[in-house]
């Protein structure tokens, strides 16, 4: 079998999940294991098929319609003018090539797009488009992406995945702490409602003896 490591740097790494992977790497995975062919990769093209098949020693077959076509490369542009600020699109970029704050014009990092196109339907006003990076007749497939691209968005991809696991890590210790500290207050809260009734049940048995000591002096 194939390292996956190996496969993985032949992917030109867009992280468009056009494969039916979440990224490149598990797509690599994936054809490292067996369950996935090596012509699921539009942005590769034909050039990618060919590289894949000659890695793992698979035939080298047409790209499968059904994730794609071969294409030239694109760019997102966000329309300054519509964007609002509700920074979906930089949660769907797999690269953080996509910089703003919430309710802040957004603005994409052109040298860093892999034109992905994730953020597209991410966007809620259809402010982002997607622009062609090189003239008529555009390059495509691998023609129209270098190694260098590949390797600086991988690494990219990379660093926002960490950065967003410890994040998500962050938040839910966060949210662990404060429900344990909304359960202490509960049992402290609890604790003194059961005080209460125990003083209160106290109470009533004094009283209730209190009241027969009363009679009992009556008596005599």
């Amino acid at each position: 079998m194939v390292d996956a490591a190996r496969i993985n740097a032949l992917l030109p790494q867009t992280q468009c999940t056009s494969c039916g992977y979440p990224d490149c790497a598990r797509y690599a995975l994936a054809i490292a294991d067996g369950e996935a062919n090596i012509n699921q990769c539009p942005p590769g093209g034909a050039e990618g098929i060919r590289r894949l098949a000659e890695l793992t020693g698979r035939p080298v077959i047409p790209l499968n319609p059904a994730n794609g076509i071969e294409g030239p490369r694109y760019l997102a542009v966000i329309d300054e003018d519509w964007c609002i600020g509700c920074t979906l699109c930089i949660k769907a970029c797999p690269v953080d090539c996509i910089v703003g704050a919430s309710k802040q014009m957004h603005t994409v990092i052109e040298s860093d797009c892999t034109g992905c196109e994730l953020c597209i339907p991410a966007c809620p006003v259809d402010c982002i488009s997607l622009v062609p990076v090189h003239e008529e007749p555009a390059p495509t497939g691998w023609a129209a992406w270098s190694q260098a691209d590949a390797d600086s968005a991988r690494e990219r991809h990379e660093q926002t995945r960490h950065r967003r696991q410890r994040a998500q890590a962050e938040h839910e210790e966060r949210l662990r702490e404060k429900a344990e500290h909304k359960l202490a207050h509960l049992a402290e809260l609890t604790k003194i409602s059961d005080e209460a009734e125990l003083a209160r049940k106290r109470a009533v048995v004094e009283a209730a003896l209190a009241r027969a000591r009363a009679r009992r002096q009556v008596d005599r």
